[in-house]
Parts: structure tokens; C-alpha cells; sequence
């Protein structure tokens, strides 16, 4: 199992309880009734850091192909600091840590073709399909006060599972770009967050 950290995340929490969310198009776990089953080992990110995974629910979990959405809260003003990845049995997961206030809201969703927000222009991703993560309640740092993620930019994935690599993008009218790279077909996933610190959460499932 293969975690990859990227610079530095702020201490506190785990990532096995995802927060309350709105209506989405595709399942996300309740908290109100955790998840139980765990895979056979719990990466964390150093001594100090929180976990990117703790408890799972049993695999395969409830997710599918079709675009995944939730508002974010009035006061957001957020910056994604950190990315990192991992490989676990039966998924790979994405997590994008932010700073600032509120709590995030998203879209994330499958496209033919990975876009600069904005501008239109063609950017390239590695894989063969492309999720396309679109955080809301987003800020520029010199608005949120938060010092932005820089590199390595893109993140490379590693070949051993689903997820190949994740290219963030930036900013434009409150919502932080992000593409990942999804090897041979569009995978299902499923999107929560988590508190303490603030998360967004992709899982891509691997069904093969």
C-alpha cells in the first residue's frame, strides 16, 4: 500500500468519518452510521500527520459514474494546501486538504476532454479517463490568507493502481480546478468531506 505526501498538512483528526453533506448524485457514507470494515493496514502521512483513510466501508462501496455535487457553506473561503494519494485494496483515494473558513462545496464529474476553467484550453493529463474535480467555496491565498499547494504539480500516482496521476489547476470565480487521471475506463467514485482538518475526498473504485 503506497501513500504519497505532499507537503505540509496540519495535525488533528482522522479521515474515517466523512462530515455531513447535502444531496449528492451519487452515494457518500452517513455519518451517522460509519463505516466498520477497514483494509488490512491504516497509512498515515508521518508521526504527527492524520490518516488519509482509517475505517472503509465494506468494498465495493456505493459509487458510480455520474457527476457527484454539494454547495458549500455561505462564509467558504478556502485553499487547497495539500494533495496526496493512496492505494488501497479495491480503490484509490484522492484527498485535497484546504485551509481557511467554512466548508467546502463541489462538482466532480467525468469529461472527454480536460479544460482550463475559463480559458477553454486543452491541458494534458495522464489516463485514459478524466475526472474533472471542481471545488466551490474557494478563495485566492491572498484572500483566504492560506498559503496555496505548489508542486509537485502534477502528482504523480505510481502504476499500481487506478489513479495515475492529479493535476491541479487553480482558482477562477470561487472554485478550484483539479483533473485526475483515471487509468483505462471512467471508474466509479464517490466524494465526502472531513473535518479537522478540511477535506475533499475522492475515491475511485476499481472493479476489475
Amino acid at each position: 500500500m503506497l501513500v504519497l505526501t505532499l507537503a505540509a498538512c496540519t495535525p488533528g483528526g482522522t479521515d474515517d468519518s466523512p462530515a455531513p453533506s447535502g444531496t449528492t448524485t451519487s452515494p457518500s457514507p452517513s455519518p451517522t452510521d460509519p463505516p466498520t470494515d477497514a483494509p488490512s493496514e491504516s497509512p498515515t502521512d508521518d508521526g504527527s500527520t492524520p490518516a488519509d483513510d482509517g475505517a472503509e466501508a465494506p468494498l465495493p462501496f456505493p459509487a458510480n459514474t455520474d457527476a457527484d455535487t454539494q454547495d458549500p457553506s455561505a462564509d467558504a473561503a478556502l485553499t487547497v494546501t495539500d494533495i496526496r494519494v493512496g492505494h488501497h485494496d479495491g480503490y484509490d483515494r484522492v484527498v485535497f486538504e484546504l485551509g481557511g473558513t467554512g466548508t467546502p462545496g463541489w462538482r466532480v464529474e467525468y469529461v472527454d476532454q480536460p479544460t482550463d476553467d475559463g480559458k477553454g484550453d486543452v491541458v494534458a493529463v495522464d489516463g485514459d479517463a478524466y475526472l474533472q474535480v471542481m471545488i466551490s467555496g474557494s478563495g485566492y491565498p491572498m484572500d483566504t490568507g492560506v498559503d496555496e499547494y505548489t508542486e509537485p504539480n502534477p502528482l504523480r500516482a505510481g502504476d499500481d493502481g487506478e489513479v495515475e496521476e492529479v493535476l491541479l489547476r487553480g482558482v477562477f470565480e470561487g472554485y478550484t480546478q483539479a483533473f485526475v487521471g483515471v487509468d483505462d475506463v471512467r471508474r466509479p467514485f464517490r466524494v465526502f468531506s472531513l473535518e479537522d482538518p478540511t477535506r475533499v475526498v475522492v475515491d475511485v473504485r476499481d472493479d476489475d
